[in-house]
Protein backbone atom coordinates (compact mmCIF):
# COMPACT_ATOMS: atom_id res chain seq x y z
CA UNK A 1 0.00 0.00 0.00
CA UNK A 2 1.32 3.47 -0.91
CA UNK A 3 2.03 5.81 1.99
CA UNK A 4 -0.44 8.76 1.99
CA UNK A 5 2.41 11.26 1.53
CA UNK A 6 3.95 9.31 -1.33
CA UNK A 7 4.09 11.36 -4.52
CA UNK A 8 4.82 9.98 -7.96
CA UNK A 9 7.46 11.61 -10.17
CA UNK A 10 8.13 10.64 -13.78
CA UNK A 11 11.42 11.66 -15.44
CA UNK A 12 12.19 11.24 -19.13
CA UNK A 13 15.68 11.61 -20.57
CA UNK A 14 18.22 9.86 -22.80
CA UNK A 15 21.92 9.33 -23.46
CA UNK A 16 24.80 9.32 -20.99
CA UNK A 17 24.68 13.05 -20.15
CA UNK A 18 20.92 12.89 -19.49
CA UNK A 19 21.46 9.92 -17.20
CA UNK A 20 24.01 11.92 -15.19
CA UNK A 21 21.78 14.98 -14.92
CA UNK A 22 18.80 12.80 -14.05
CA UNK A 23 20.75 11.09 -11.27
CA UNK A 24 21.90 14.41 -9.79
CA UNK A 25 18.29 15.65 -9.87
CA UNK A 26 16.95 12.47 -8.24
CA UNK A 27 19.41 12.82 -5.37
CA UNK A 28 18.31 16.43 -4.83
CA UNK A 29 14.63 15.51 -5.07
CA UNK A 30 15.04 12.82 -2.44
CA UNK A 31 16.87 15.22 -0.13
CA UNK A 32 14.26 17.99 -0.46
CA UNK A 33 11.39 15.49 -0.18
CA UNK A 34 12.74 14.32 3.17
CA UNK A 35 12.80 17.95 4.34
CA UNK A 36 9.11 18.20 3.40
CA UNK A 37 8.20 14.82 4.94
CA UNK A 38 7.31 13.44 1.52
CA UNK A 39 8.07 10.02 0.08
CA UNK A 40 8.79 9.91 -3.64
CA UNK A 41 8.06 7.09 -6.06
CA UNK A 42 10.26 7.95 -9.05
CA UNK A 43 9.89 6.17 -12.40
CA UNK A 44 12.01 7.08 -15.39
CA UNK A 45 13.18 6.63 -18.92
CA UNK A 46 16.91 6.85 -18.29
CA UNK A 47 20.00 4.89 -17.43
CA UNK A 48 22.00 3.10 -14.73
CA UNK A 49 23.01 6.21 -12.80
CA UNK A 50 19.36 7.18 -12.38
CA UNK A 51 18.51 3.65 -11.27
CA UNK A 52 21.34 3.75 -8.73
CA UNK A 53 20.03 7.10 -7.45
CA UNK A 54 16.65 5.52 -6.74
CA UNK A 55 14.52 5.58 -9.89
CA UNK A 56 12.59 2.59 -11.21
CA UNK A 57 13.40 2.45 -14.93
CA UNK A 58 10.57 1.81 -17.37
CA UNK A 59 13.12 1.91 -20.20
CA UNK A 60 16.91 2.17 -20.68
CA UNK A 61 17.84 5.05 -23.03
CA UNK A 62 21.60 5.60 -22.64
CA UNK A 63 22.48 3.42 -25.63
CA UNK A 64 20.16 4.88 -28.27
CA UNK A 65 21.39 8.45 -28.74
CA UNK A 66 22.66 10.00 -31.95
CA UNK A 67 23.56 13.28 -33.65
CA UNK A 68 22.69 13.79 -37.31
CA UNK A 69 19.99 12.76 -39.75
CA UNK A 70 21.25 9.40 -40.98
CA UNK A 71 22.72 8.53 -37.59
CA UNK A 72 19.27 8.69 -35.99
CA UNK A 73 17.60 6.18 -38.33
CA UNK A 74 18.70 2.95 -36.56
CA UNK A 75 17.30 4.26 -33.28
CA UNK A 76 13.79 5.16 -34.44
CA UNK A 77 12.18 1.80 -33.69
CA UNK A 78 13.94 1.24 -30.33
CA UNK A 79 12.93 4.77 -29.29
CA UNK A 80 9.30 4.17 -30.27
CA UNK A 81 9.26 0.91 -28.30
CA UNK A 82 10.58 2.66 -25.20
CA UNK A 83 8.03 5.45 -25.64
CA UNK A 84 5.22 2.88 -25.74
CA UNK A 85 6.53 1.26 -22.55
CA UNK A 86 6.66 4.64 -20.81
CA UNK A 87 3.17 5.60 -21.94
CA UNK A 88 1.76 2.34 -20.60
CA UNK A 89 3.43 3.05 -17.26
CA UNK A 90 2.03 6.61 -17.24
CA UNK A 91 -1.47 5.38 -18.01
CA UNK A 92 -1.32 2.71 -15.30
CA UNK A 93 -0.03 5.16 -12.65
CA UNK A 94 -0.25 8.82 -13.68
CA UNK A 95 2.43 10.84 -11.90
CA UNK A 96 1.93 13.90 -9.72
CA UNK A 97 4.59 15.72 -11.76
CA UNK A 98 6.57 14.95 -14.93
CA UNK A 99 10.10 16.17 -15.65
CA UNK A 100 11.55 16.16 -19.18
CA UNK A 101 15.35 16.45 -19.46
CA UNK A 102 16.88 17.46 -22.84
CA UNK A 103 16.45 14.57 -25.41
CA UNK A 104 14.44 16.71 -27.78
CA UNK A 105 12.46 14.62 -30.27
CA UNK A 106 11.43 11.83 -27.86
CA UNK A 107 10.58 14.35 -25.16
CA UNK A 108 8.50 16.46 -27.54
CA UNK A 109 6.42 13.34 -28.16
CA UNK A 110 6.31 12.56 -24.43
CA UNK A 111 5.28 16.10 -23.53
CA UNK A 112 2.54 16.08 -26.15
CA UNK A 113 1.25 12.73 -24.83
CA UNK A 114 1.15 14.02 -21.27
CA UNK A 115 -0.72 17.19 -22.27
CA UNK A 116 -3.21 15.20 -24.35
CA UNK A 117 -3.83 12.21 -22.08
CA UNK A 118 -2.88 13.50 -18.61
CA UNK A 119 -3.49 17.26 -18.70
CA UNK A 120 -3.72 17.42 -14.90
CA UNK A 121 -0.01 16.50 -14.58
CA UNK A 122 2.34 19.52 -14.33
CA UNK A 123 5.16 19.16 -16.89
CA UNK A 124 8.54 20.70 -16.08
CA UNK A 125 11.18 20.91 -18.82
CA UNK A 126 14.63 20.92 -17.20
CA UNK A 127 17.73 21.40 -19.38
CA UNK A 128 15.68 22.36 -22.42
CA UNK A 129 17.05 21.44 -25.86
CA UNK A 130 19.51 24.02 -27.17
CA UNK A 131 17.15 25.63 -29.65
CA UNK A 132 18.71 28.96 -28.67
CA UNK A 133 21.94 27.77 -30.30
CA UNK A 134 20.86 25.83 -33.39
CA UNK A 135 17.14 26.04 -33.89
CA UNK A 136 16.24 24.61 -37.29
CA UNK A 137 12.53 25.07 -36.60
CA UNK A 138 10.63 27.74 -34.69
CA UNK A 139 7.73 25.32 -34.76
CA UNK A 140 9.71 22.89 -32.57
CA UNK A 141 10.44 25.71 -30.13
CA UNK A 142 6.74 26.54 -29.89
CA UNK A 143 5.91 22.86 -29.31
CA UNK A 144 8.46 22.71 -26.49
CA UNK A 145 6.86 25.75 -24.87
CA UNK A 146 3.32 24.39 -25.35
CA UNK A 147 4.07 21.06 -23.68
CA UNK A 148 5.81 22.67 -20.67
CA UNK A 149 4.12 24.29 -17.68
CA UNK A 150 7.52 25.62 -16.70
CA UNK A 151 10.94 25.57 -18.31
CA UNK A 152 13.89 25.39 -15.93
CA UNK A 153 16.77 26.90 -17.87
CA UNK A 154 20.41 26.13 -17.10
CA UNK A 155 21.85 28.96 -19.25
CA UNK A 156 20.87 32.64 -19.14
CA UNK A 157 20.66 32.80 -22.93
CA UNK A 158 18.40 29.74 -22.90
CA UNK A 159 16.03 31.41 -20.41
CA UNK A 160 15.90 34.58 -22.49
CA UNK A 161 15.27 32.64 -25.70
CA UNK A 162 12.32 30.62 -24.41
CA UNK A 163 10.89 33.66 -22.60
CA UNK A 164 10.61 35.37 -25.98
CA UNK A 165 8.34 32.53 -27.09
CA UNK A 166 6.06 33.00 -24.11
CA UNK A 167 7.43 30.24 -21.89
CA UNK A 168 7.06 30.36 -18.12
CA UNK A 169 10.82 30.24 -17.60
CA UNK A 170 13.13 30.23 -14.59
CA UNK A 171 16.91 30.36 -14.79
CA UNK A 172 18.22 27.90 -12.19
CA UNK A 173 21.89 27.76 -13.20
CA UNK A 174 23.95 24.83 -14.44
CA UNK A 175 23.88 21.64 -12.31
CA UNK A 176 27.51 20.76 -12.97
CA UNK A 177 28.51 23.72 -10.76
CA UNK A 178 27.34 21.58 -7.84
CA UNK A 179 29.22 18.51 -9.02
CA UNK A 180 32.54 20.30 -9.60
CA UNK A 181 32.83 23.06 -6.98
CA UNK A 182 36.66 23.18 -7.09
CA UNK A 183 39.45 22.36 -9.59
CA UNK A 184 40.59 18.76 -9.85
CA UNK A 185 43.43 17.40 -7.71
CA UNK A 186 45.82 16.13 -10.37
CA UNK A 187 48.34 14.59 -7.95
CA UNK A 188 45.68 12.60 -6.08
CA UNK A 189 44.20 11.35 -9.36
CA UNK A 190 47.58 10.21 -10.65
CA UNK A 191 48.40 8.43 -7.40
CA UNK A 192 45.07 6.63 -7.58
CA UNK A 193 45.82 5.49 -11.13
CA UNK A 194 49.47 4.64 -10.41
CA UNK A 195 50.81 7.27 -12.81
CA UNK A 196 54.09 9.21 -12.66
CA UNK A 197 53.35 12.60 -11.11
CA UNK A 198 55.60 14.42 -13.62
CA UNK A 199 55.00 12.53 -16.89
CA UNK A 200 52.71 14.06 -19.56
CA UNK A 201 49.18 12.61 -19.54
CA UNK A 202 46.55 13.17 -22.24
CA UNK A 203 42.99 11.95 -21.70
CA UNK A 204 40.94 11.07 -24.77
CA UNK A 205 37.13 11.25 -24.65
CA UNK A 206 36.11 10.27 -28.18
CA UNK A 207 32.67 8.71 -27.76
CA UNK A 208 29.57 8.04 -25.72
CA UNK A 209 27.60 6.99 -28.82
CA UNK A 210 28.28 4.23 -31.31
CA UNK A 211 28.34 6.71 -34.22
CA UNK A 212 31.23 8.58 -32.54
CA UNK A 213 33.28 5.38 -32.44
CA UNK A 214 32.94 5.30 -36.22
CA UNK A 215 33.32 8.94 -37.21
CA UNK A 216 35.32 10.64 -34.46
CA UNK A 217 37.39 8.11 -32.54
CA UNK A 218 39.80 7.25 -35.41
CA UNK A 219 40.54 10.96 -35.86
CA UNK A 220 41.38 11.41 -32.17
CA UNK A 221 43.51 8.26 -32.13
CA UNK A 222 45.48 9.48 -35.18
CA UNK A 223 45.98 12.82 -33.41
CA UNK A 224 47.25 10.86 -30.41
CA UNK A 225 49.76 9.07 -32.65
CA UNK A 226 51.16 12.45 -33.74
CA UNK A 227 51.38 13.60 -30.11
CA UNK A 228 53.14 10.38 -29.09
CA UNK A 229 55.68 10.77 -31.88
CA UNK A 230 56.57 14.27 -30.66
CA UNK A 231 56.22 13.54 -26.95
CA UNK A 232 57.40 9.92 -26.46
CA UNK A 233 56.86 9.82 -22.67
CA UNK A 234 53.13 10.59 -22.93
CA UNK A 235 50.47 8.31 -21.43
CA UNK A 236 46.94 8.26 -22.86
CA UNK A 237 43.86 7.55 -20.74
CA UNK A 238 40.50 6.67 -22.29
CA UNK A 239 37.59 6.69 -19.83
CA UNK A 240 34.59 4.71 -21.07
CA UNK A 241 31.10 5.65 -19.90
CA UNK A 242 29.17 2.82 -21.61
CA UNK A 243 30.33 -0.76 -21.11
CA UNK A 244 29.37 -1.69 -24.68
CA UNK A 245 32.06 0.68 -26.01
CA UNK A 246 34.94 -0.64 -23.89
CA UNK A 247 36.13 -3.27 -26.38
CA UNK A 248 36.22 -0.65 -29.17
CA UNK A 249 38.31 1.68 -27.00
CA UNK A 250 40.78 -1.06 -26.08
CA UNK A 251 41.06 -2.15 -29.71
CA UNK A 252 41.67 1.45 -30.76
CA UNK A 253 44.57 1.95 -28.36
CA UNK A 254 46.14 -1.29 -29.56
CA UNK A 255 45.54 -0.69 -33.28
CA UNK A 256 47.14 2.76 -33.20
CA UNK A 257 50.06 1.65 -31.03
CA UNK A 258 49.36 4.08 -28.22
CA UNK A 259 50.88 3.92 -24.76
CA UNK A 260 47.75 4.07 -22.64
CA UNK A 261 44.84 2.33 -21.04
CA UNK A 262 41.06 2.36 -20.86
CA UNK A 263 39.54 3.52 -17.56
CA UNK A 264 36.15 1.98 -16.80
CA UNK A 265 33.58 3.80 -14.67
CA UNK A 266 35.86 6.58 -13.45
CA UNK A 267 35.95 9.36 -16.01
CA UNK A 268 36.41 12.04 -13.33
CA UNK A 269 39.71 10.58 -12.16
CA UNK A 270 40.89 10.05 -15.74
CA UNK A 271 40.18 13.72 -16.54
CA UNK A 272 41.66 14.99 -13.26
CA UNK A 273 44.94 13.17 -13.98
CA UNK A 274 45.38 14.83 -17.38
CA UNK A 275 47.55 17.71 -18.51
CA UNK A 276 45.27 18.03 -21.54
CA UNK A 277 41.98 16.41 -22.57
CA UNK A 278 40.99 15.85 -26.20
CA UNK A 279 37.25 15.44 -26.27
CA UNK A 280 34.15 15.28 -28.34
CA UNK A 281 31.81 18.27 -28.08
CA UNK A 282 29.15 18.03 -25.39
CA UNK A 283 28.49 18.15 -21.67
CA UNK A 284 31.96 16.67 -21.01
CA UNK A 285 33.44 20.01 -22.15
CA UNK A 286 31.82 21.74 -19.19
CA UNK A 287 32.94 19.01 -16.79
CA UNK A 288 36.54 19.30 -18.00
CA UNK A 289 36.44 23.10 -17.75
CA UNK A 290 34.99 23.03 -14.22
CA UNK A 291 37.81 20.63 -13.28
CA UNK A 292 40.25 23.25 -14.70
CA UNK A 293 41.88 20.85 -17.19
CA UNK A 294 42.96 22.36 -20.56
CA UNK A 295 41.11 20.80 -23.51
CA UNK A 296 40.74 20.54 -27.28
CA UNK A 297 37.26 19.91 -28.71
CA UNK A 298 36.39 18.07 -31.92
CA UNK A 299 33.36 16.57 -33.61
CA UNK A 300 32.43 14.70 -36.77
CA UNK A 301 29.19 13.18 -38.04
CA UNK A 302 28.22 11.33 -41.24
CA UNK A 303 29.55 13.49 -44.12
CA UNK A 304 26.15 13.61 -45.82
CA UNK A 305 24.41 14.65 -42.59
CA UNK A 306 26.99 17.41 -42.24
CA UNK A 307 26.45 18.66 -45.79
CA UNK A 308 22.68 18.70 -45.33
CA UNK A 309 23.13 20.61 -42.08
CA UNK A 310 25.48 23.20 -43.56
CA UNK A 311 24.03 23.69 -47.03
CA UNK A 312 20.32 22.85 -46.80
CA UNK A 313 19.42 23.54 -43.17
CA UNK A 314 21.88 26.46 -43.02
CA UNK A 315 23.44 25.36 -39.73
CA UNK A 316 25.49 28.34 -38.60
CA UNK A 317 26.12 28.25 -34.85
CA UNK A 318 29.11 30.40 -33.81
CA UNK A 319 30.25 27.65 -31.44
CA UNK A 320 29.20 24.13 -30.50
CA UNK A 321 31.17 23.61 -27.29
CA UNK A 322 29.11 24.70 -24.27
CA UNK A 323 32.27 26.24 -22.78
CA UNK A 324 32.45 28.76 -25.64
CA UNK A 325 28.68 29.19 -25.91
CA UNK A 326 28.30 30.29 -22.30
CA UNK A 327 30.58 33.31 -22.73
CA UNK A 328 30.12 33.71 -26.51
CA UNK A 329 33.84 33.69 -27.18
CA UNK A 330 36.57 31.16 -27.95
CA UNK A 331 37.95 29.69 -24.75
CA UNK A 332 38.65 26.18 -26.05
CA UNK A 333 39.68 25.38 -29.65
CA UNK A 334 36.93 23.66 -31.67
CA UNK A 335 37.55 21.50 -34.75
CA UNK A 336 34.33 20.49 -36.51
CA UNK A 337 33.76 18.08 -39.37
CA UNK A 338 36.18 18.95 -42.21
CA UNK A 339 38.38 21.02 -39.89
CA UNK A 340 38.68 18.10 -37.45
CA UNK A 341 41.92 16.68 -38.83
CA UNK A 342 44.43 14.70 -36.77
CA UNK A 343 47.15 17.26 -37.52
CA UNK A 344 45.08 20.26 -36.38
CA UNK A 345 43.87 18.53 -33.20
CA UNK A 346 47.38 17.30 -32.34
CA UNK A 347 48.90 20.76 -32.88
CA UNK A 348 46.37 22.37 -30.54
CA UNK A 349 46.94 19.71 -27.88
CA UNK A 350 50.75 19.98 -28.12
CA UNK A 351 50.49 23.76 -27.75
CA UNK A 352 48.59 23.28 -24.49
CA UNK A 353 51.03 20.60 -23.31
CA UNK A 354 54.09 22.77 -23.84
CA UNK A 355 52.92 26.40 -23.52
CA UNK A 356 52.13 27.44 -19.96
CA UNK A 357 50.82 30.84 -21.12
CA UNK A 358 48.23 29.11 -23.33
CA UNK A 359 47.15 26.94 -20.39
CA UNK A 360 46.76 29.95 -18.12
CA UNK A 361 44.79 31.87 -20.75
CA UNK A 362 42.37 28.97 -21.07
CA UNK A 363 42.00 28.71 -17.30
CA UNK A 364 41.21 32.43 -17.08
CA UNK A 365 38.45 31.77 -19.62
CA UNK A 366 37.21 28.87 -17.49
CA UNK A 367 36.91 31.22 -14.49
CA UNK A 368 34.80 33.61 -16.55
CA UNK A 369 32.64 30.70 -17.73
CA UNK A 370 32.07 29.46 -14.17
CA UNK A 371 30.73 32.89 -13.15
CA UNK A 372 28.15 32.69 -15.96
CA UNK A 373 26.83 29.29 -14.82
CA UNK A 374 25.14 30.64 -11.70
CA UNK A 375 25.72 30.12 -7.96
CA UNK A 376 25.94 26.67 -6.33
CA UNK A 377 22.81 24.88 -5.16
CA UNK A 378 21.38 24.39 -8.67
CA UNK A 379 20.06 20.88 -8.17
CA UNK A 380 18.40 21.75 -4.86
CA UNK A 381 16.80 24.89 -6.36
CA UNK A 382 15.49 22.80 -9.23
CA UNK A 383 14.20 20.09 -6.89
CA UNK A 384 12.29 22.70 -4.86
CA UNK A 385 10.58 24.01 -8.00
CA UNK A 386 9.57 20.51 -9.04
CA UNK A 387 8.26 19.63 -5.58
CA UNK A 388 6.33 22.92 -5.46
CA UNK A 389 4.63 21.94 -8.71
CA UNK A 390 4.02 18.46 -7.37
CA UNK A 391 2.39 19.68 -4.14
CA UNK A 392 0.57 22.74 -5.49
CA UNK A 393 -0.23 21.56 -8.98
CA UNK A 394 1.58 24.59 -10.36
CA UNK A 395 5.17 25.85 -10.29
CA UNK A 396 6.45 28.54 -7.93
CA UNK A 397 9.27 31.06 -8.35
CA UNK A 398 13.00 30.45 -7.81
CA UNK A 399 16.08 32.57 -8.60
CA UNK A 400 13.90 34.90 -10.58
CA UNK A 401 11.67 34.37 -13.57
CA UNK A 402 12.96 35.88 -16.72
Amino acid sequence: MTHPTTKRVFISTGEVSGDLQGALLIEALQQRARDRHLTLDITALGGPRMAKAGATLVGETTGIGSVGIFEALPYLLPTLRLQRQAKRALDANPPDVAVLIDYMSPNLAMGDYLKTHHPQVPVMYYIAPQQWVWSFSENDTRKLVQCSDRMLAIFKAEADYYQRYGANTTWVGHPLVDRYPTPADQSAARQRLGLDLDAPVVTLLPASRQQEVKYLMPVLLKAAQIIQAQCPGVTFLMPVSIAALQASFEAGLSQYGLNGRVIADDSQVAIAAADVAITKSGTANLEIALMDVPQVVAYRIHPLSARIGYYLLKFDAPYVSPVNLVVDQTIVPEFLQWEATPAAIAAAALELLHNEAARQTMRAGYAKMREELGPPGVCLRTADLILDALVNGQPAGAMGDR
